[in-house]
C-alpha cells in the first residue's frame, strides 16, 4: 500500500474511532454506565438538575466524559431509565445530549421549533415522568432563535403559521421600551425567547394535571433556561 493511501486510511480510522466513542483525547474520566432503574429511582429532582449543570460545565470547558457508545447501546437495549427530560428547540445547534454531556439512555429529548407545548409534547412529558420515572423537566430555549424571529416578524407559511402563533403571547409579554420589536433586534428576540420558555413552563402546569400533581408533591421538578449559541452555556432561571 502506498504511504499516502495508508496515511489517509489511518486518519479515517481515527476519525471513526472518535465518533464511535472508542478514542477520546485528553484525560477526562470515563462516563458512568447509563442509569439503571435503581440509579434512576435514587435521583432527586435537585440532583438531576445538578447533573445537567455539571454536564454543561464540562461541555463548555471541552472536557466531556469519555464514552464508549457501543457499550451504551448494548446496556440500554432492553430498557431505559433517563433521569431527566429536556424540551428544547429543533435548532441543530442545540443538541441537548452534547450540550449537557450526557450519553445514550441518560435523557429523554423532546424537540420542536420554538420549544412550544402541544398535546403531543405534553403526552411525551407525561410518559417520560409518570411512566418512565424521569425526575426533572427542563424547558430550554436558546439565543437568536429562528422560530422566535418568525413569530416576531409574523411569518406565514403552511403549518408553521399555527406553530408560530403559540409564541405570540411571549412577544406581548415584553414591555414596549421604544426599541425596535423586530427580528433584527437581537436583544428583543432573546427577551421573547426567555418569556416563551416561562410561558411554556406555565402551559405544562396548567394543561397537565398529571405533571402538576407530580411537581406539587416534589416527585419531579420543572425548570427553565436559555442556551447561548455563542458560548455554549445554559443559564437556568432563578426560581
Amino acid at each position: 500500500m502506498k504511504s499516502k493511501d495508508f496515511s489517509l486510511k489511518l486518519v479515517a480510522l481515527m476519525a471513526w474511532s472518535l465518533l464511535a466513542g472508542c478514542v477520546c483525547p485528553g484525560h477526562s474520566p470515563s462516563a458512568p454506565p447509563p442509569p439503571t432503574q435503581a440509579v434512576q429511582a435514587a435521583f432527586t429532582p435537585a440532583q438531576a438538575l445538578a447533573e445537567l449543570r455539571a454536564g454543561n460545565v464540562r461541555f463548555v470547558a471541552g472536557t466531556p466524559l469519555r464514552r464508549h457508545l457501543p457499550d451504551e447501546v448494548r446496556a440500554t437495549a432492553n430498557g431505559q431509565y433517563p433521569f431527566a427530560v429536556v424540551l428544547s428547540c429543533l435548532d441543530s445547534r442545540q443538541p441537548v445530549e452534547l450540550v449537557f454531556d450526557q450519553g445514550i439512555g441518560d435523557l429523554f429529548s423532546a424537540r420542536v421549533a420554538g420549544n412550544v407545548v402541544n398535546d403531543d409534547v405534553l403526552g411525551s412529558l407525561e410518559f417520560a415522568c409518570k411512566v418512565s420515572g424521569a425526575k426533572l423537566i427542563a424547558v430550554v430555549g436558546h439565543s437568536n432563535c429562528g422560530a422566535i424571529k418568525g413569530a416576531v416578524d409574523d411569518v406565514k407559511l403552511g403549518n408553521l403559521t399555527g406553530l408560530l402563533a403559540k409564541i405570540k403571547p411571549a412577544i406581548d409579554a415584553v414591555p414596549d421600551d421604544g426599541q425596535p420589536r423586530t427580528s433584527k433586534n437581537h436583544a428583543f428576540v432573546d427577551q421573547v425567547s426567555a418569556n416563551n420558555v416561562r410561558l411554556e413552563m406555565q402551559e405544562i402546569r396548567d394543561r397537565s394535571p398529571v405533571l402538576r400533581e407530580m411537581i406539587d408533591q416534589g416527585q419531579i421538578a420543572l425548570v427553565g433556561g436559555m442556551y447561548d449559541l455563542e458560548t455554549g452555556k445554559v443559564q437556568f432561571f432563578d426560581k
